[in-house]
């Protein structure tokens, strides 16, 4: 019991911040005498420590507030895109220590080079810092199992059948977790984002390709062997374009990157840059943003529909390039999906809002799953 008391004391303090012994014990529901006893226990091991906060205006003597200690247990975040890699130091609490990123170009988007440079940029950022990973979270746009971190297809990396979980493993000697992008996403949002609060919420992911996380219940849903969340598979246009899975109309088709530069009249292959530009100008006009997004918005919205009548979250959050679209399109949206979907009217009316994360969002949620194996040991 105090062994499970002390982990969920400090899953608190990484999760919510710095807090006072009272409050601990309020949220924990245990004595001060116990929260004491952690507590005390717990700054002796150099894994908290208590500070007096900065004075206020209140009269009396402050409460100490207890603080998690970063460098008392670190993780290594990795999150892995189409077109650059980007990987993380992450402490106690959730501060990111230090970071590196790199793009993938031609040989080296391959399975060997990415893990080789992984492995590399690990060493010489730890050494940096002077800390040692204790665990790993690896984010991948594709179907993993997440038994043993092996990536089925990755099909927009061009990647089959990698033991990505396996071969790091193996020269880290750490736990490595890896998990689809979205999925992680979904966490870090849960936990540090926009649906903190929220026990029933779903994670859009849209890049190249689009995916979906689940939270149910205040945790994640990961179907057999973790294999869940294709939602850009919904076919939702039958006589639509092929896609590279073998059926023809997914939502991909309709709302992934190269459908957002149809909308906004781009190349397909136009530079990440430029996509984000266009949509910053077109934003300055809502009603020409309403009208040149008008088919895009209406496939945005017939997936999101199905995806609540479905799934039923409070939240749905849009990530990657949808967190640019304009307001006035994401009301419209909002409103749309509210009106038309039966299980949104009868939950109350599902929100949608863009990521509060941004680009760091995969990377958390990649640090928070690994934490998920470190905390019971810290």
């Amino acid at each position: 019991m105090r062994r499970h008391n002390r982990t969920t004391l400090l899953r608190l303090l990484h999760v919510g911040g710095p807090s006072t012994r009272a409050t601990l014990a309020a949220e924990l529901g245990l004595n001060r005498s116990t929260i004491k006893t952690l507590v005390d226990g717990l700054a002796e091991a150099g894994v908290v420590e208590e500070k007096v906060p900065r004075p206020g205006r209140g009269a009396g003597r402050p409460s100490l507030l207890v603080l998690p200690q970063p460098h008392a247990a670190v993780v290594l975040a990795v999150d892995l895109q189409v077109e650059h890699v980007a990987i993380a130091l992450v402490g106690l609490g959730g501060q990111i220590l230090g970071r590196n990123s790199w793009n993938l170009r031609g040989r080296m988007g391959r399975p060997e080079e990415v893990i080789t440079h992984i492995i590399e940029s690990t060493a010489i950022l730890a050494g940096d810092l002077d800390v040692t990973p204790v665990a790993a979270g690896v984010s991948v746009p594709g179907v993993v199992r997440r038994a043993d971190g092996h990536v089925h297809e990755a099909p927009n990396l061009r990647w089959t059948d990698v033991a990505l979980g396996e071969r790091l493993g193996g020269v880290l000697q750490i736990p490595i977790l890896v998990g689809n992008d979205a999925e992680f996403g979904a966490v870090a949002e849960h936990l540090r984002g926009a649906a903190r609060g929220a026990s029933d919420i779903v994670y859009i992911s849209a890049d190249v390709g689009v995916g979906g996380g689940v939270i149910a219940e205040g945790s994640a849903l990961r179907g057999g062997s973790g294999y869940v969340g294709e939602i850009g598979h919904m076919v939702i246009r039958p006589d639509g374009r092929p896609c590279y899975c073998g059926s023809s109309g997914c939502w991909e088709t309709e709302v992934g990157e190269a459908a957002l530069c149809r909308a906004l009249g781009l190349a397909e292959d136009t530079a990440r840059g430029a996509i984000l530009f266009e949509l910053r100008e077109l934003a300055r006009d809502p009603e020409a943003a309403m009208t040149r997004l008008a088919e895009f918005a209406e496939w945005l919205t017939l997936g999101l529909i199905n995806v609540v009548n479905l799934l039923g979250p409070q939240l749905v959050i849009l990530g990657d390039l949808l967190t640019v679209l304009p307001e006035a399109v994401l009301r419209h949206i909002g409103a749309e999906v509210r009106r038309r979907s039966l299980v949104s009217r009868a939950v109350g009316g599902t929100r949608i809002v863009s990521s509060a994360l941004g680009a760091d969002g995969r990377l958390l949620g990649a640090a928070e799953v690994a934490f998920e194996v470190v905390l019971d040991s810290v």
